[in-house]
This record gives structure tokens, C-alpha cells and sequence, in this order.
């Protein structure tokens, strides 16, 4: 399989436009890997002011698509749980997924997600399927 340059990546992403017209990044990739950012704007925030829940599902998601297609497209999320651990007080949301296990159609993600503070946001497990 050919590696990928993170630049390359970021084009193909470029297309996953729920993500990127909210601000979402790809800072990093590798092996089962993915970690991207938001910068946090007040459009991302709810009526009390905090970082609406959903942000930081996306985020997780993105990471997640990201890291189990950026070498190879196909997989799609299957199943998602997320746990929101705290607010956050930074300026910026960082998630980072890991492939726990990759089987031959279906594969097991852990997604970290923390402001730049290294704040605790939530912790989301995701189970993919690979199509076709």
C-alpha cells in the first residue's frame, strides 16, 4: 500500500465538508492514527456558553473517518459512544483515534478528545465496517 503525505490527506478530507466548513483540521496522521483540531469559535458554542456536545462528537467522528480511511477509503462508523468529561477551557479542541483493532471488515477506535489545556472533553469508542 502507498503512504499518503499528511498534505495529500488533507485534500482528500477536504471533501468531508461538514467538518472542514466548521473549522476541523488534520494535524497528524500515522498507522491507525489520526489527531485533528478545532479552533473554538463562538459559533460552537451553546445558550450557556460552554462547547455544544456535538462538537465534540464531530471532532471524535472526524478523527475516527481520518484515521480508518486516510490510507484507504471504506469504512464507515458503525456504532459511536461518547462520554463527556468535562468543559472545555481552552481555545481549541484536539481528538486523537487509534485503532484498537482492525479486523477484516470491521475495526475498534478509541477517540480522545481534550482542549489545548490537556482538559479531559470526552472519551468516545467507535466500531467501524469496512464496505465492500
Amino acid at each position: 500500500m502507498q503512504t499518503k503525505t499528511l498534505e495529500e490527506v488533507k485534500r482528500i478530507f477536504e471533501n468531508d465538508r461538514f467538518a472542514t466548513e466548521n473549522g476541523m483540521q488534520i494535524d497528524e496522521i500515522g498507522d491507525g492514527y489520526a489527531r485533528c483540531s478545532l479552533p473554538l469559535e463562538d459559533r460552537h458554542r451553546n445558550a450557556m456558553g460552554a462547547v455544544m456536545g456535538g462538537v465534540s462528537f464531530t471532532l471524535a467522528d472526524y478523527a475516527f473517518a481520518v484515521a480508518a480511511n486516510w490510507q484507504e477509503m471504506g469504512m464507515v462508523s458503525l456504532s459511536s459512544n461518547i462520554t463527556y468529561l468535562g468543559a472545555a477551557k481552552g481555545g481549541r479542541l484536539i481528538a486523537e483515534a487509534v485503532c484498537i483493532k482492525a479486523g477484516r471488515s470491521t475495526g475498534y477506535y478509541r477517540i480522545e478528545v481534550r482542549d489545548e489545556l490537556d482538559n479531559a472533553v470526552a472519551a468516545v469508542t467507535t466500531t467501524g465496517f469496512r464496505k465492500g
